[in-house]
Formats: C-alpha cells, structure tokens, sequence
C-alpha cells in the first residue's frame, strides 16, 4: 500500500497485514490511493482498513440515507456508497472545489457516482438545510476538529433511533492524553470526546481503528 498505518500503534508490518487479511481496495480505490498521496494533505485520508470497516458496517446496519462530513478526495465516500443499497444516497459536504473533483471522478471510477450528491460550502449550513426531523441512518464526520461538537448536534436530532455517527481522528495520535498540547484541534477533540462519553442520549464506543474512530448510536 503507498499509505502507512494511520494507527500510531501499528508498526508498517502489522498494519500491512491487517489491510491484507481484510476485503482489500480494489483497483478504483488503489488508484485513488495512490493520486491522494501525491498530495500535501494526503495523510487526512482514511486508512484501507477503515474504509473496509465502514462498508461492512453501512452493509450490516442496512442504511440507505447518509451524510459525510468532510470529503477530501473521496475515499470514505466511495467506502460508505458501496455499502448503500442500488437506491442508497449519500451527501458529501466539503468546502474544497480542487479535492472534491479529484472525488467525482473516483466516484465515478468507482461506479458509486448514481448515490452520491456533493454540496460545497459550510457543512453547518448544509446540515442547517436539511429536513429536522430524524430521516438520517448513517452519518461520517471528518473535518474540522473545533466544529466536531457543532456537526455533532446538528446530526443527532436528525438520526433515527439505532442510527450511527461514526467521528474520526478521535485519537489524535494519542495527544487527546498528551496535556503538554493545548493546540485547538487537540482541544477541542478533548471537548468532544468528553461530550459524546456524558451524552446520555447515545452510547458510544471509541475504536482503535486508523487514528481513533468513535460510533456512536442514537438511543
């Protein structure tokens, strides 16, 4: 794989064979692996592992309608659009017109474009926009760290009982323990953990998978 282990306790070796004793990328997304990490930002990212994982979990819990929040090159999205039904639809949020035209056409290599709809702009005011009542089964956040809480509440009331949040990055590298960091992301991750961990609407697990990935169900 050109990406290492975004798990900062996976050495190459074992992560490697963690990617290798799962379902592997096909050829789309190896190709998408391989664009994105030619990138100065291409450790945002998910790892192979974690795309594998969401499908999976997309599949199992039979969503139809999902959102993402924070799209990059579009490699989480293909993994969530794979696991939707034909019918599925899924809509990406992000502000980047560069990274995002990267992700329409591995949508499309993908053969996942039919179910993905892309609004560019603040994700506040995309959530904002949608229907308030819970119509949502699955939800993606993987953005901007001081707007995790923010993202957070705009989704719940919007999810439907049994429905997932899945937030990434919520390990941080380990520095959510480090209190030598007082950096905003780090801050704020910190907040958001603490929050989900004394929200007694939800029950949450937090995952070692890539970089800390917290599911979250609705109650």
């Amino acid at each position: 794989m050109a990406d290492g282990p975004k798990s900062f306790f996976l050495t190459p070796e074992v992560h490697a064979y963690v990617v290798a004793h799962g379902t592997p990328p096909d050829a789309a997304q190896r190709a998408l692996i391989e664009e994105t990490a030619q990138l100065p930002m291409a450790g945002m990212q998910i790892s192979p592992e974690q795309g594998a994982f969401m499908t999976l979990l997309v599949r199992a819990v039979g969503a139809r309608n999902a959102v993402e929040v924070g799209t990059f090159t579009g490699y989480s999205a293909i993994a969530i659009a794979r696991g939707l039904p034909d019918d599925g639809h899924l809509l990406c949020c992000d502000v980047s017109e560069e990274w995002t035209a990267i992700a329409r056409r591995a949508w499309a290599a993908a053969g996942v474009a039919n179910k993905i709809a892309l609004s560019l702009g603040p994700a506040l005011d995309t959530l904002r926009s949608l229907p308030a009542e819970e119509h949502l089964d699955l939800a993606f956040v993987d953005a901007d760290k001081p707007a995790y809480a923010s993202y957070y509440q705009e989704l719940l009331p919007r999810l439907r009982t049994n429905g997932l949040i899945l937030v990434d990055n919520t390990l941080w590298h380990g520095a959510v323990l480090d209190a030598t960091r007082d950096d905003a992301d780090t801050v704020a991750l910190r907040a958001f953990n603490e929050m989900v961990a004394a929200d007694d609407r939800v029950e949450a697990a937090l995952l070692t998978i890539g970089d800390g990935l917290t599911m979250i169900r609705k109650r």
